[in-house]
């Protein structure tokens, strides 16, 4: 391909779609009990379940180096590629994209980095358009265009059981946790402008699905859609949140991808999360 793609761990693609799709995954680096490790090769996401579930492990995370984007650009331009679109997790989340930008300083106009304002597949889905968009030959520009596009197409919707671990994160707003813990009551949360938002509130982890469905329907629109799916140690209700939407979407729903999320999200929202994604196609 005239312009490689490089991606980052918390998308969480289904290993199958970054192979075919020839994405470069650069790995977060999670720190379990003081030993860091990288995401996905080194701690999955049993390993942040269990330490979760434990409560005795400290866990957090940090961004790739600059140095390793560098290399990692160095190495595709190197194998020939014309160019490179790096696409990534919000800057509200992590300091990943202003890695990705650093090394790119380095190595010239060749390398355009586009933050996703989401992670997961909401990152996910916008590094397969380009990675389809350099596959049929367009140039720089193009692919950064077609990541772009689907960031404005892509929303992110998930379930916690609590709020606690993205308020030590100082992901979301401690009045906001505080105001949910003190209702008793289950949040569901959505990415807005790069940031994790409280979008609504419910009383059971059975509404909380619910809540997710018709959220996920009314995201949808009228047109044909793709659907990803995150869950961490809780496969079942990712599964019948797939049925569920399965049924409420149709033949509009044209593919609809499950993965478990990684030890990075895990970190950063406890156990017990489910993510839709939604990408109108």
């Amino acid at each position: 391909m005239p312009v490689a793609v490089v991606t980052d761990s918390t998308a969480y693609l289904p290993a199958e779609l970054a192979d075919r799709h020839r994405l470069t995954v650069v790995p977060l680096i999670v720190v379990l009990d003081g030993t860091p490790g990288r995401e996905g090769v080194d701690v999955g996401p049993a390993d942040a379940a269990q330490a979760l579930a434990a409560r005795r492990f400290a866990m957090s995370t940090s961004r790739p180096a600059p140095e390793e984007f560098v290399e990692t650009y160095r190495r595709l331009l190197a194998e020939g590629a014309d160019g490179v679109v790096s696409v990534h997790l919000s800057a509200e989340l992590s300091g990943t994209v202003e890695a990705a930008r650093l090394a790119a300083a380095e190595l010239g106009p060749r390398v355009s980095v586009v933050d996703a304002r989401s992670t997961g597949m909401g990152l996910g889905f916008p590094a397969l358009a380009a990675a389809s968009a350099a596959a049929r030959g367009a140039g720089l520009t193009e692919v950064r265009r077609a990541a772009l596009d689907a960031i404005d197409r892509t929303s992110t919707f998930f379930y916690v059981d609590t709020l606690e671990f993205l308020r030590r994160g100082g992901r979301i707003n401690a009045a906001e946790a505080l105001l949910g813990t003190a209702l008793s009551v289950k949040p569901i949360l959505h990415m807005a402008d790069g940031g994790i938002a409280l979008r609504d509130r419910v009383r059971t982890a059975g509404r909380g699905l619910a809540r997710l469905v018709d959220l996920a329907v009314e995201a949808a629109g009228s047109g044909e859609v793709e659907v990803a799916l995150h869950h961490l140690a809780v496969p079942g209700r990712a599964a019948e949140l797939a049925e569920k939407l399965g049924g409420r979407l149709g033949d509009r729903l044209r593919a609809s991808y499950v993965t478990e999320a990684g030890a990075v999200i895990a970190t950063h929202t406890g156990p017990g999360l489910v993510c839709v994604v939604v990408h109108r196609l």
